[in-house]
This record gives C-alpha cells, structure tokens and sequence, in this order.
C-alpha cells in the first residue's frame, strides 16, 4: 500500500533506535482524591481490601494498559519512519487518520497481534495525538470542563474543574516522553529548554498560557502547567448568573466603566482577575481606541478598535527581549484612549500611572494582591523595587491620584470565585491614601458539603463619583447604596 503521506521507496518497517516513547491515553477518567479520616495521633490507617472482583478487574485494566503502551511506543516508532513528515502540514485530519489507521495495522499483523475494535481506535486516536497534537495532555486540551492542567512529573496529571483539582489517570511513558512533549511545544514558538535554560513560558496555538520547568530545578520530574484559553468569554451577565456579584454591583461597575475610572483588579492566581477584566471591558464604547498589554495574550475585547501587543523574552543569545515596559512607552504615541495591561507585576507600574495620570482615563490594569489596601501597598512596592527614588508621600500621592477604583477578585475554599470587595480610592489623608469600600461579599457559614455560604452587600456608603456618574448620564439609585439588614 502506498500513499503521499509515506515516505518514499519505504515499504517495509524497520526499527528504530532511537524513536522517542509514547504513552497510552484512554479517555481521562478523573481519580478523585479520597477524604481523610480523623485519626489520633500516631496512628496508621490501612487501604481497605477490594472485593476479589474489583481487584482482578482492575488488574486486568492495568495489564491492559501497559500492553496498549508497549505497542504504541512500537508503532510510533514504525510511523516516524513510515510518514512523510513533510506531507503532513497539507494533510487533511481525516486523511492522516486513515494513514496512520493503515500503517498501525500493517505494523499489527507483522507482529501478530490481535486487537479488539475498541483498543484499536483507541491506539489509533494515541497515535495521532503524539504525531499532531501533545500526547497525553491532548484529551485535557480537548476538554471544555477544564480550567487548568498541571503536570509534576511523568505519572501525576492534574486538572482544575470548577475550581477543584482531581488527579487524573493519564500518564506519561516516562520522563523522556514528558520532556519531548515539551521540546514540541517550546520549539515551535522559537523558544527552547533544557539544563542551561530550565524553565520556558510559551502560549499554545489556541491560547493557551504554557510553563514549563525542567530537571536539575524540577527535582521529581518535569513541571508543566497549562491554563486554558476560553473559547467562550464571560460576559457581566454570566458571571452574574454565576454568583460571582450582583445586578446592583454589576451597575455601579457599568458606570464606572463608562465614565473612565482608573480600575485596578486585585486577587490571587486562579481568582478570576483577567475574567473579571474581560468582562469590564465589555462596558468599554466601541468609539474608543483601547491597546491592550500582555505578557502572554489572553484578553478578549470585543470592541472595533483594540490594538492588542505582547512582550517577548530574550532569545538563546541573550537578546531582542520586549518588555511590557518596552510596550507601554511605545502605546503612549499611539494615541489610546485607554490602555489595559493584562497583568502590572514590575518595573511597568509608573509608566502606568504616569499614563492614568496624563489623559488615558479609564485603563485598566491586574496585580496579585489580597486585598484593596495591600494592593496599594503592592503598587508602592513595585515603585520602589523599580529603583524611583521618590519620598513614599509622593509615592501615595501619585497612587491616588491615578488610581480610582479597587476590584478585589478571590476564589474562596469551595472553589466558587466571588468579587469579595469594590473599593474606591477618595484621595490623601495627610500620608495615608483614604479609601472607601462599596460593596463587600459577607460569609455566613458552610454547608455540609463544603460550599460557603454568603452574601453580597453595599456597606451603606455613598459613592465618592456619584455626581460624576451623574453628569455622564449614570444615575444610579441611592438604594444600592444601602446595606442589607
């Protein structure tokens, strides 16, 4: 049998020796992490023993398993010598299926073996995820449940859904197998990784956010984390819908918004920051020029006019780095009306409030923060750490008067995430930064099952722009004001 997608005058499979290992993938089934028992000190706790069925079914599944692997790591070995690597980038989905379909079953019969329909769809579909796609990782990708995916080592996969993290069934071969999945991935953003450069960020063809870390610096095998990139944006309505704030905080944001406060999204990794920019953003006029900031594009405004950029890290020589710095003085000569920088963690910061400061209302940023007030303490930090020297009064001085508004993002110990407190900046009280908050998320309790129980409320205090809303159009009734009792 022949075809364009193998290589010339190749009819025969030949070993290789040095093919690079494949591991078996059925569909993830996600292992939940059992609770722990209360125990008293000192005290061991025993597996319980499976019924004789259980057992000899799972063996069998395991036998299974590593019998589907050995012959991967086999046939991957035969397509690498059989297909015509260079064919493969015109090649249509269908078509290379049913190639490699073809040459696995050749490869089968040689080595007698028989497989049932099912096993062999599912090594057929293993084998073209490592030949097109990532491997073990590439049912994961597949999956829209999933939030995060994080890899530590070759045989602990774990994926985020909902905000909980499972352990998963799916496994690398081994070490070597993980390593040349991410040597794939790096290599075709034109970055690499290895011992001399054991750590990478990269962004995926669909978006997604890639980081990688290597042995010697990753002590127990490689370290991967993916989050995903959302097809799908949240709008202000979905995440109303989903518990994250209110219909009366989603108004107040609405004219905020609108009326070109300086807005600043606080929270901690996974809390929902860029989500929730996402969603602000949406509020944005479409008559608006906005350019957006990032270090690895991952925003989503859908207004006419975005001008999106995205800095690079140096290359294997040590040069050509773009630093988000590099790119903001570079958006303020091109006339924004607004500037949002996906996340302000350096040397960035005072070139971002010098633009708040200077005729861009209305941009946006994210830092890691706890809370309002840490997050202006954070502000102060990256200032300094910037090397301006400037006295702290002058610091604070700056900070109120380019920042207007605080967004604290959190995901709380159930996983949900919530808009826990809208703050406002009101300006300086002798040294100190005067603040107000608006709206608060109040915990009351937990239900049996682990899920917070909670509630949103206004703290009773009247908005420091009321009057600026006002005068924009955005009359807000003074009943969001008032706190439930």
């Amino acid at each position: 049998m022949f075809s364009r997608y193998r290589k010339p005058n190749d009819t025969t499979a030949k070993p290789a020796p040095t093919a690079a290992v494949g591991a078996a993938t059925p569909a993830a089934r996600v292992v939940e992490p059992q609770q722990k028992a209360a125990v008293p000190p000192r005290a061991t706790m025993k597996e319980p023993a499976r019924p004789p069925a259980e057992a000899v079914a799972a063996d069998k599944e395991k036998k299974r398993k590593d019998r589907l692997s050995d012959l991967k790591q086999e046939l991957h070995k035969r397509l690498l010598e059989n297909l015509n690597l260079a064919a493969l980038e015109t090649a249509t989905e269908a078509n290379l299926k049913a190639e490699i379909a073809a040459i696995a079953a050749e490869a089968l019969d040689e080595l007698s073996v028989a497989l049932n329909k099912e096993d062999r769809t599912v090594l057929n579909q293993e084998l073209y995820d490592e030949v097109m796609g990532l491997g073990p990782l590439e049912p994961l990708l597949k999956d829209d449940t999933v939030n995060d995916i994080l890899v530590n080592g070759p045989n602990r996969i774990f994926v985020e859904r909902n905000g909980k993290l499972t352990l998963t069934d799916i496994t690398f071969k081994d070490e070597r197998h993980l390593l040349r999945i991410i040597d794939k991935i790096v290599s075709a953003v034109g970055r690499r990784v290895d011992e001399s450069n054991p750590y990478v960020d990269a962004r995926l063809a669909d978006g997604s956010r890639f980081n990688a870390m290597v042995p010697p610096i990753a002590v127990d095998g490689s370290l991967v984390s993916i989050r995903k990139f959302k097809k799908d944006k949240l709008g202000i309505s979905d995440l109303v819908k989903f518990g994250a704030f209110t219909e009366e905080m989603a108004a107040y944001l609405q004219a905020a918004v609108a009326t070109r406060l300086n807005i600043i999204v606080s929270g901690g990794t996974g809390s929902g920051k860029t989500t929730t920019l996402n969603a602000l953003s949406s509020f944005i006029d479409n008559s608006e020029r906005v350019l957006t900031i990032e270090d690895t594009a991952e925003l989503q405004l859908q207004q006419v006019h975005v001008g999106r950029m995205e800095s690079r890290p140096a290359n294997v020589e040590g040069k050509g780095a773009v630093t988000q710095r590099d790119c903001l003085r570079n958006a303020l000569r091109m006339r924004p009306d607004r500037i949002i920088v996906g996340e302000t963690r350096g040397e960035e910061v005072i070139d971002m409030l010098q633009a708040m400061n200077t005729g861009h209302d209305g941009s946006m940023t994210t830092i890691h923060a706890n809370s309002a007030r840490d997050g202006v303490s954070r502000l102060e930090n990256m200032i300094a750490m910037a090397g301006i020297e400037m006295p702290i009064k002058a610091v604070r001085a700056q900070i109120a008067a380019a920042v207007n508004l605080i967004v604290q993002a959190s995901r709380l110990q159930d996983g949900s995430r919530r808009m826990v407190s809208i703050t406002e900046i009101t300006g300086m009280e002798g040294d100190v930064i005067s603040m107000q908050e608006i709206f608060r998320y109040e915990r009351l309790g937990m239900e049996p099952s682990g899920k917070i129980i909670g509630r949103f409320n206004a703290t009773g205090v009247r908005s420091h722009y009321s009057e600026r809303f006002k005068s924009w159009g955005y009359n807000l009734p003074a009943s969001i004001y008032e706190p439930i009792i």
